[in-house]
């Protein structure tokens, strides 16, 4: 249709809210689906959040587009105490880190750099606003984390301004940064003005405790950080999200206001109360969230382990509640069905094992490649939240999981070791 933006017809729908939707539908048909495609906690949102929204229900008033000053400095407080010197003023509240990703990639200029494997909507975002995207190859053996050495050459061969996206812990491989590894990719970004995007949305979901590691720690001038509920907090649905930008970044944030004035306006301000205790992180909600992230180790180390046992290639996850196996030792079998790309793979254990999961096409990788993006959350949160620490296995605990493991392994016809 030509009056339609081709920019647009070009960007398809997001590729993990689709294989949501799609094994729902299977799911209301009667179909038996292990759903190992979508990464959402699966927790109840902690009770004080509950109460706090309940009690806010009533508030109907714009807020401050930037957000609410008690929330802002709220968030603040939560950055500060991992160790970023950040004030209110740094703060930004958005529907969702996702839309204040896209907002920062507006105003910022130049290309857009992302190691890949990297979250589905990077790429899309860029290609909305008319951006070059830049894919930076990663291995699995370095966990697909970025080198400097290939950092070092996307800068070379895109000079000007450019800005650099960092997930850690990461969607789909579930790997962490170490400091050393961000000190490495610091030192090359101050040299070449390069701007970093740190998203940080499972940066409290970390398998060795505490925080990950932030570029912002290393870089503090070039570094925006990006987080939200969506994930430690069990909160996706609310929509919630936070952008600090540092001081010497202040630039940005006339535009971006700006753009929030144009655009969503405020963000739903009974939601906003609602996330205060989050961020305020007292006991409570501390030990709700290293409660339920011993829960992701638990269910992410049982997956990793069946993987093993098929001889995929998986690095371990660190964080997160993702995996990224490699089917390649099954390349030569899997041919023998028809099967040779991601995609193919993909779809061929949704219809034949009701395993879902999402290529790493679909996260950037090559076509032929035979990885999939594995979300480790299919259980029942609230069960799992009162059973964990009970002397229950994990075949017990996540039941679903241990379904779709099976049916992958009755699907590669192979045998556990």
């Amino acid at each position: 249709m030509d009056r339609l933006n081709p920019r647009f017809l070009a960007v398809k729908e997001s590729a993990t809210l689709a294989i949501n939707q799609r094994a729902r539908a299977l799911r209301q048909a009667g179909q038996l689906v292990c759903h190992l495609g979508f990464g959402e906690s699966p927790f109840p949102v902690p009770p004080l959040m509950v109460e706090a929204l309940q009690e806010h229900a009533g508030e109907k008033a714009y807020l401050p587009g930037e957000g609410l000053p008690a929330l802002r400095e709220a968030a603040a407080a939560f950055l500060r105490r991992q160790g970023h010197a950040l004030q209110a003023a740094n703060m930004l509240v958005g529907p969702g880190s996702k839309e204040l990703l896209f907002d920062l990639l507006a105003i910022l200029a130049g290309p857009v750099l992302v190691p890949v494997p990297a979250w589905v909507s990077y790429a899309p975002q860029a290609a909305l606003l008319g951006k070059p995207f830049v894919p930076l190859a990663t291995s699995r053996e370095r966990g697909y984390r970025l080198s400097p050495e290939t950092l070092a050459q996307a800068c070379t061969a895109h000079p000007g301004p450019k800005t650099l996206i960092l997930n850690s812990p990461g969607n789909p491989t579930g790997t962490i940064y170490s400091l050393e590894d961000l000190r490495g990719l610091a030192e090359i970004c101050e040299r070449e003005g390069v701007i970093v995007l740190s998203d940080e949305i499972y940066g409290l979901v970390t398998f060795a405790g505490g925080p990950a590691p932030s570029m912002a720690t290393v870089l503090p001038s070039q570094t925006i950080i990006t987080t939200g509920l969506s994930k430690a907090f069990a909160a996706g649905g609310w929509r919630l999200g936070l952008a600090a930008v540092p001081d010497a970044l202040g630039a940005l944030m006339a535009p971006l206001r700006a753009m929030i004035s144009e655009t969503f306006s405020a963000v739903s301000a009974p939601i906003q109360y609602g996330a205060l205790p989050a961020l305020a992180y007292g006991p409570k909600i501390e030990a709700f969230v290293e409660r339920t992230t011993a829960i992701h180790r638990a269910a992410s180390t049982f997956l990793f382990e069946r993987f093993q046992a098929l001889g995929l290639l998986c690095p371990r996850p660190e964080g997160a509640f993702y995996l990224f196996p490699d089917f390649e030792p099954h390349r030569e079998a899997l041919a023998t069905r028809g099967i040779t790309t991601g995609a193919a793979l993909a779809e061929a254990l949704l219809r034949d094992a009701g395993v879902a999961t999402l290529p790493g096409e679909d996260f950037g990788m090559a076509a032929e490649s035979l990885t999939l993006r594995v979300a480790s959350v299919d259980y029942d949160g609230a069960e799992v939240l009162e059973r964990f620490g009970k002397g229950a296995a994990s075949d017990d605990l996540f039941p679903r999981l241990k379904a779709g493991a099976d049916a992958l392994e009755a699907f590669l016809g192979a045998r556990t070791a």
